[in-house]
């Protein structure tokens, strides 16, 4: 686990200010810690001969408020870094999930991206407040400790060069050690929120069906491993301080005898002895405090390194490229591998302008899949999706989006109006054009039976509206899409519908593709009649035809 990842600063660049900062509070501190130790000696040793040294005193009190100064501005500087950093990670990673779309974010992921963007990005606190200032100043202020030592007295800063090295070498030992218990740690926190977060959103199932309080058990047992692994890390972590305290005490004391008798025998002045005295410690504690702080800190190292492996993972298209005027779509030897195995094998396939394409066969033979590659949510194994000819990895995905009108399975539906989860899409649009929208989804009886009409808020999920409403809402919006888009893509809009509400959905669904290029997936007949063409597509191979 390396103390600083170089990725911080390529994935949250506006850190590098506070960075230089950071490093320039710690040389300032360094230095007041010599002026401050320097002035102390004089004055204690004026104190000696019974005099009082007003200027000495008045330059320790200075140099002591300058450190404290100091060292307040680095702890702001580092809490406003943590503050950017875990804005921006969690910024990167919603939108690099989103990138990849629904069907990439399952299973442990679902789980993982939940955690990490609470409580193990929150756990950056420590690292940024705690261990990161320490690191600064554990290399300036041995530096600037050394450099006087060696000009006041060369023997003890040779015995403090011998024993410095001790502290991170025990350190890293330890921390190799802690690195693992941590690691243990989150695996097991993941795997938790993971459970967790299929449990409850599979409660009223489990409740159904008698499994809860067996689920309820899963969790708790779940929960103690996750505090066992919780606790062999702190045992770690308390050694760790144990050990590096006992091997700073005893570095200094391996300068303090030899001083003390030295000084006992004349061979070394009351003010020189002083100052070694005083600097000693000092070059040893940032060191123990960043040993200490790191292990505390190994949490929040641990996600960041998992988010970093989530983020790679997500980001994988680069281009940037321009969409072409739509005339053809070409799947050249498209083929698709999930972990569960193959979703689309040796696709050869071309739409042209105004085609609307029927897709049919059995659940789980390829067709969302077709659907999720011209969206970018997947992207081939091997294979190529050409747009006029410009491969579609090489397209700029926001650019493209904006010109496909999508009707999933499930639309997602958010807490606010009907208003603007019809504009979802299109937040620029007008009250006329989300009427307009509306009115061609078969949704004004809906809206004029609502409490507010289109400025009625909806519940999470769309609480408030029956499945075939959500379903004709998600039309809505691909029809205010509509004036823009020249791909429409529509995932079994019929499915999970009443007979009345299927009928509406199909009478506002055909009057959307009507002379547009579009893709269905149609599992009922009635959707066949809209289609210029029906493909099958089963185990992964897609033919001409309709499913028998």
């Amino acid at each position: 686990m390396r103390p600083f990842d170089h990725r911080l600063l390529r994935a949250v660049p506006a850190i590098r200010r506070d960075l230089v900062l950071l490093a320039l509070g710690g040389a300032g501190v360094a230095f007041a810690i010599i002026a401050a130790a320097y002035f102390l000696a004089t004055a204690l040793t004026a104190a000696a001969d019974l005099r009082f040294d007003g200027e000495a005193t008045a330059g320790f009190v200075i140099a002591f408020a300058t450190r404290a100064l100091l060292t307040s501005g680095c702890g702001a500087v580092a809490a406003r870094m943590a503050a950017i950093t875990k804005a921006s990670l969690r910024d990167q990673l919603i939108e690099a999930v989103g990138e990849r779309g629904p069907s990439w974010l399952v299973g442990q992921r679902a789980g993982e991206l939940a955690t990490l963007t609470g409580r193990g990005l929150d756990a950056l606190d420590g690292y940024f407040t705690g261990y990161l200032p320490q690191l600064v100043l554990g290399v300036t202020v041995p530096i600037a400790v050394l450099g006087t030592l060696a000009v006041t007295d060369l023997t003890s800063a040779i015995v403090v060069l011998c024993t410095l090295p001790l502290i991170p070498v025990f350190g890293i030992l330890i921390g190799r050690q802690t690195a693992a218990a941590t690691e243990r740690q989150w695996s097991r926190l993941k795997l938790l929120g993971g459970h967790f977060l299929d449990m409850v959103a599979g409660l009223p199932t489990l409740r159904a069906f008698g499994r809860a309080e067996a689920q309820v058990e899963a969790v708790r047992r779940m929960a103690d491993e996750h505090r066992v692994a919780t606790m062999r890390t702190l045992r770690v972590a308390f050694l760790s301080a144990l050990v590096l305290e006992l091997i700073g005490t005893i570095s200094v004391a391996l300068v303090a005898v030899p001083v003390g008798l030295r000084l006992l025998d004349g061979g070394l002045a009351l003010a020189t002895a002083l100052l070694v005295l005083l600097l000693t410690p000092e070059a040893y504690a940032p060191l123990r405090a960043a040993g200490t702080r790191f292990h505390a800190s190994m949490e929040g190292l641990t996600a960041l390194g998992q988010a970093f492996t989530l983020l790679e993972g997500a980001r994988t298209r680069t281009g940037n490229a321009a969409p072409p005027p739509l005339t053809t779509i070409e799947f050249v030897d498209v083929c698709v591998d999930y972990e569960r195995g193959p979703a689309l094998r040796d696709v050869n396939l071309i739409i042209n302008a105004g085609d609307r394409i029927a897709l049919t066969g059995p659940s789980g033979g390829g067709k969302s899949t077709l659907i999720a590659l011209l969206l970018g949510f997947v992207e081939p194994t091997s294979g190529r999706v050409l747009i006029d000819g410009v491969d579609l990895a090489a397209l700029d995905l926001a650019q493209w989006r904006r010109r496909i009108a999508w009707v999933p399975q499930r639309a997602h539906l958010f807490a606010a109006s009907l208003a603007a989860n019809i504009a979802l899409g299109s937040p620029d649009a007008d009250r006329a054009s989300i009427e307009s929208a509306a009115h061609s989804a078969a949704l004004t009886e809906v809206i004029a039976a609502l409490p507010d009409g289109l400025d009625t808020q909806l519940g999470e999920r769309g609480h408030g509206l029956s499945s075939g409403e959500r379903q004709r809402l998600a039309l809505a919006r691909a029809f205010l899409r509509a004036p823009d888009a020249s791909l429409f893509l529509l995932d079994e809009p019929t499915a999970r519908l009443d007979g009345r509400s299927e009928e509406a959905v199909l009478t506002a669904t055909t009057a959307l593709v009507a002379g547009r290029t579009a893709l269905l997936v149609a599992h009922r007949p009635a959707l066949l009649d809209v289609a210029t063409r029906v493909l099958c597509v089963e185990a992964g191979a897609v033919r001409e035809g309709a499913f028998a």
